[in-house]
């Protein structure tokens, strides 16, 4: 399978030639120059699986150039009951992803199993084993620049230290992660991991990381690839999940299912909106914000107008403004067309906004079964507050974002899946706010935010990123 990029002037690529470099040369994204289809065969032979063999079925049909026993074995390695461990509830720890039912046809998808308690480890974690597979077979090195609003960063770094030839270069803003957040990054001690404080915001520390992947001659000499979702693999991994979720959630492949996904950055939607493309029955995909509502103005009003400025909020990891995966998800909108695509995000690039609404190509959202809404810190409180009363579960501030819009878009047959962003733990002051409790953490996290930090705090500057990098990258 090739792999094309979503602004048509970049050489189509292989899955192993696109793992590493994130950005396309012509600062697209990259994406399959079809999407594998699944017969009906094909998915009643997934109902049942375990998560690796569900992993492997999905997985083999996007990855063509691995081969299969290595696939398979990097797959097996990857999702254990060792890795995702850190399981609440009397879960059971075989499961890693497993299904909370609230009541009939309203779920959540527990994903926070893994080493940093956030759904990012569901991808980071193959990423990681993928990486050193590809750099061992070419004896390369690697030097991935990322950029964080709070859980990318962390499994990134869990998914890369002490791994040969790769060190890590993470910048984050200055505010808005939580405690929790930052010390997950910065107590690692690793050789391989930097940590970069951008005094600034998350789409700030974004623009850098694009900039610098956009800079081809320095991207080549130093080696730079990319963790965040721009780089395929990751949206290609999470996909994974939602068809464990469908098949825990349904009886027989007649049956659809709507997803309501909390949404900064469009990954973990455009990973629903793969497997959607793949044939797995997805009634909706509905896009939930917090108050930084810009895809949720796109799909109510077919206007893609990035803010100048990003709110801090009570759910940090969605205080994104520009989400780098929406290109993705417009290039299929558009039919494919590239030279549109290069067209639309000229304008957003030059600080511009575009509007679909005008040539009718708005109309198509709904041929995707797209839907969204909002959520704001007053609502995330109270779902919170209803979600403990009613069920006896706890959820973080980002799975109320997603369950509060979800149930506005619930429709009576079809079951609703919330997927879970984050274990309640990292977000201590909201759950302390909403339920005069302190959530409960592993053991071996208590005393996290005690333990020293590394971290190297500069301004929002890309040269002085370069620099950084060229200075520690060895």
């Amino acid at each position: 399978m090739n792999y094309l990029s979503t602004r048509g002037l970049a050489p189509q690529l292989r899955f192993s030639e696109i793992l590493l470099g994130g950005l396309a040369s012509d600062g697209g994204l990259y994406v399959p120059e079809s999407y594998p289809r699944l017969s009906a065969a094909d998915l009643a032979a997934m109902r049942g699986m375990n998560y690796r063999d569900l992993a492997f079925a999905v997985l083999s049909r996007l990855i063509d150039d691995i081969p299969h026993d290595d696939l398979r074995r990097l797959i097996d390695r990857t999702y254990t009951a060792e890795v995702y461990r850190y399981t609440t509830n009397g879960e059971n720890a075989q499961d890693i992803t497993p299904l909370k039912t609230l009541e009939p046809g309203l779920h959540v998808l527990a994903l926070s199993n893994g080493p940093t308690l956030a759904f990012k480890d569901m991808a980071m974690q193959l990423l990681g084993n993928l990486f050193e597979y590809v750099l061992d077979k070419t004896h390369g090195e690697l030097n991935i620049l990322g950029a964080t609003s709070g859980d990318t960063g962390s499994a990134a770094e869990y998914a890369m230290r002490g791994k040969r030839g790769i060190r890590v270069f993470m910048l984050s803003p200055v505010h808005g992660m939580t405690r929790f957040q930052q010390a997950q990054m910065y107590a690692l001690q690793d050789a391989n991991i930097h940590n970069l404080v951008i005094r600034g915001v998350f789409d700030q520390c974004q623009d850098i990381v694009k900039a610098v992947s956009n800079d081809l001659d320095f991207k080549a000499r130093h080696r730079i690839g990319a963790v965040n979702s721009i780089n395929w693999a990751r949206v290609a991994a999470q996909s994974v999940y939602y068809f464990k979720a469908y098949f825990a959630a349904t009886h027989s492949n007649e049956q659809s299912v709507s997803f309501s996904v909390p949404s900064g950055n469009f990954g973990n939607v455009c990973a629903g909106h793969i497997a959607r493309q793949m044939g797995l029955p997805i009634e909706k995909l509905i896009v939930a914000t917090n108050e930084n509502d810009v895809l949720d103005e796109f799909f109510r009003t077919g206007v893609y107008r990035p803010r100048p400025e990003t709110q801090h909020t009570s759910s940090p990891s969605m205080d994104i403004s520009k989400a780098s995966n929406f290109e993705r998800f417009v290039f299929d909108l558009t039919g494919r067309d590239a030279a549109r695509i290069r067209s639309l995000w000229n304008a957003v690039e030059s600080g511009g906004s575009f509007d679909l609404k005008a040539d009718g190509l708005f109309d198509r959202v709904s041929d995707f079964g797209m839907a969204s809404g909002s959520s704001n810190h007053a609502n995330r409180l109270d779902t919170i507050r209803t979600v403990y009363e009613v069920y006896g579960t706890m959820i973080d501030p980002h799975t109320a974002d997603g369950l509060k819009v979800g149930l506005e878009h619930r429709e009576p047959g079809v079951p609703l899946i919330c997927m879970e962003t984050a274990q309640p733990a990292k977000f201590e002051d909201a759950i302390r706010e909403a339920l005069g409790i302190d959530p409960v953490r592993p053991a071996e996290l208590a005393d996290l935010e005690s333990l020293p930090q590394r971290k190297h705090v500069m301004d929002a500057d890309v040269h002085a990123v370069k620099q950084y990098i060229v200075d520690h990258a060895g």
